[in-house]
């Protein structure tokens, strides 16, 4: 996925983020680290370097001053939809190596492994 994302200058961190946003815009940098299974500290990271570079805008919450809401920006929008062209290019080419049989199992394996990662 990193070589796939090489040409939009995003990270696989952040294009996750920015693909999350997409669904979930106005989500708050905590809900996002937990969508993306990651640290709030690392997302905060994250949502920094794309907040720079103008692909999100964020706000505070109309009743919870203190919660940042997070928005894609047009170019978040653009970047978002260049990143996601190369990732399914990625994403069909493995699904091609498999047969439908081998890639339901593949899909049992990992959802055991989000499952043990989320336990605690």
């Amino acid at each position: 996925m990193s070589a796939a994302l090489k040409g939009t200058g995003l990270t696989v961190a952040q294009y996750a983020a920015l693909f999350a946003l997409a669904d979930n815009p106005g989500i708050s940098g905590a809900a996002l680290a937990r969508t993306c299974l990651v640290t709030p500290q690392a997302m905060a990271a994250v949502l920094k370097h794309l907040d720079e570079r103008g692909l999100v805008v964020r706000s505070a919450h109309q009743r919870h001053q203190k919660m940042l809401e997070t928005r894609l920006t047009e170019a978040g929008h653009e970047t978002l939809r260049r990143a996601d062209e190369r990732a399914v290019r990625i994403e069909r080419r493995l699904a091609d190596e498999f047969t439908p049989q081998e890639r339901e199992v593949l899909r049992g394996l990992l959802a055991r492994c989000l499952t043990a990662i989320q336990r605690d």
